[in-house]
């Protein structure tokens, strides 16, 4: 028999050593630089050698030639289909009592008494990925990108008729965000062990694992999950504010009382809780991010200045303008910090605040310019041959989706304020930054070269066997017979036939460094999906629909931007 132990990675570091590092603003670090470490597997191919000159030569080109092909056949792609499939992935991450307007219809009821032991009610939510433990802060991160995007790309999302479908995705984590704050000072944070759950293979409607759920509060501090679960209610406050107005009041008022929460007592919320987070989603980046992210949301949702105050007085101290970082995720929120901080920096009553914000934007520049292959010294993300930007071999896709946004959301700002990026290596126009990014979608969508969409359930030719249990096995509603703990593994988590069930929307964790797949289900760092990769998709397939169906993206010049690494 089979048994399996998925672990997410953990970057083994000493918290004061790199904030004596990272202070120095003329010192920039990136957190991908942090040695991997993963409990109970050795990764050994995260750390991949430098290749010869020769060697980078070569997949400088092909790389150059696959972008050819990759504008050559832009137009086939259909960004509004892979937006309505996106959203729908969310409907098959949901746990607790489905909707009768509920999609996915290989999916059913399930975890109907989380909470009920420690006598509170945590139905609802989102599973995470191909488990079924809910953790609390990539489900909050999931929450604040769906919610920025809509913000950000409501109409387009509307233009394609899914702006409904996007509320509800956001509603979905925010109602149980609301149910998990039970008081000023208690977050309900997890519910699921992730080492019983991953010892069992079974649909969620069959759940046999223990479903205990943890807390953070005043004496078990999590100004992590606190500012994050504080991010994601601000953001989905505005996003309610005229369409709900009640229940957006309703969001904001939590999200205040969170974020004075983690602010009053701070601490990581995985060091509360040992192996059963730190296994999986550990707090590596620690708690200031998540606070600094926090009060920039509850700026933009109250126009209160005490927030932004927050942001400016604390930026030096937290690392706010001292990170200059290569990544962003549901663990590091620094890049996404300082393009929101710089958002602020041309409106006239934050003038007082100009020094700060640009340094602010200093730092956001450096994350830009790293993914656009424009910083000098070698200080950029790496590259496939095929011209992915890649992080790290487990579920690289999330770095992906993540920059793209953020790259859309700044070419928006450079277009509004008529800018240009400066980098070390040269200046971009926001049309070049989205030439970029739609070569890292099309890369998603088919054009890599593995033909390949990353993107479940688009076009023909995408993975058939994602690990992720309820997708794997016969559908509860088809065939209502029992599966137990460890059936599914003996009956269908080593079947060779593909998924009988399509997880459609769902961005897996992609390619390796060479641009190598293998469609297996004990794949698990390719071929598991998590609902912080497609969230972020949401609002650039919006974008690039709109523009491809206006007047198209300029990608010409700038050949460096597609270039494999240097």
């Amino acid at each position: 028999m089979f048994w399996e132990k998925e672990l997410r990675p953990i970057y083994f570091q000493s918290l004061k050593s790199v904030e004596n590092q990272f202070k120095r603003e003329e010192r920039p670090l990136c957190l991908s630089s942090l040695k991997p470490l993963f409990r109970g597997k050795r990764d050994r191919e995260l750390r991949m050698k430098r290749k010869s000159a020769a060697f980078v030569v070569h997949c400088a080109l092909l790389t150059l030639v696959s972008v050819l092909t990759v504008r050559s056949k832009a137009s086939n792609f259909d960004y509004g289909d892979a937006l309505s499939k996106s959203l729908l992935y969310f409907e098959a991450q949901r746990s607790g009592r489905l909707p009768y307007n509920q999609r996915v219809l290989w999916r059913d009821h399930s975890a109907l008494t989380d909470g009920l032991e420690q006598g509170v009610d945590l139905v609802g939510g989102y599973y995470d990925a191909g488990d079924h433990v809910k953790f609390g802060l990539p489900m909050a991160f999931t929450v604040t990108m769906l919610s920025w995007g809509v913000l950000e790309y409501g109409d387009a999302i509307q233009n394609v008729g899914e702006f409904q479908h996007a509320l509800e995705a956001i509603k979905w984590g925010t109602d149980y965000f609301i149910k998990a704050h039970t008081s000023p000072h208690i977050l309900w944070a997890e519910v699921g062990d992730g080492d019983t759950d991953h010892y069992c293979w079974q649909r969620p409607e069959d759940m046999t694992t223990s479903r205990q759920a943890y807390r953070i509060d005043e004496g078990n501090p999590g100004s992590d999950l606190a500012g994050e679960t504080a991010a994601a209610m601000a953001a989905a406050s505005i996003v309610f504010r005229k369409i709900n107005p009640h229940y957006s009041h309703l969001l904001l008022h939590h999200a205040q009382q969170l974020f004075e929460f983690g602010d009053k007592y701070r601490g990581k919320y995985d060091e509360n809780f040992g192996e059963v987070v730190k296994s999986y989603y550990a707090s590596v980046s620690g708690y200031k991010d998540e606070l600094l992210w926090a009060a920039l949301w509850l700026y933009k949702a109250t126009d209160n200045p005490d927030y932004l105050n927050y942001a400016v007085d604390n930026a030096n101290t937290f690392g706010g303008i001292g990170w200059a970082i290569t990544e962003f995720s549901w663990d590091v929120k620094f890049a996404g910090v300082q393009i929101l901080a710089t958002q602020f920096l041309h409106n006239e009553k934050h003038k007082q605040h100009a020094e700060v914000l640009r340094k602010y934007q200093a730092k956001a520049g450096y994350y830009l310019c790293s993914c656009l292959n424009k910083n000098n010294n070698g200080s950029n993300v790496q590259r496939t041959p095929g011209g992915l930007l890649y992080v790290r071999q487990w579920n690289n896709m999330q770095y992906v989706s993540s920059a793209a946004f953020l790259l859309t959301i700044h070419s928006d700002f450079l277009r509004s304020t008529n800018e240009l990026l400066h980098c070390p290596e040269g200046a971009l126009s926001p049309d070049e930054i989205l030439g970029f990014v739609e070569s890292q979608v099309d890369y998603i969508l088919g054009s890599n070269p593995k033909n390949m969409s990353y993107l479940v359930g688009y076009g023909s030719n995408y993975p058939k066997k994602v690990h992720h249990r309820g997708a794997s096995i016969v559908s509860y509603r088809e065939n209502k017979a029992f599966i137990g703990c460890t059936q599914g593994y003996d009956n269908w988590y080593g079947r060779s036939e593909p998924n009988p069930n399509v997880l459609v929307g769902a961005l897996v964790g992609g390619p390796d460094y060479h641009d190598e797949f293998k469609d297996n289900r004990g794949n698990y760092m390719q071929t598991e999906a998590c609902t912080y990769n497609t969230a972020p998709l949401v609002g650039v397939f919006a974008k690039l629909n709109k523009l491809d169906r206006v007047h198209g993206i300029v990608t010409e010049g700038h050949s460096s931007l597609f270039a494999s690494s240097k």
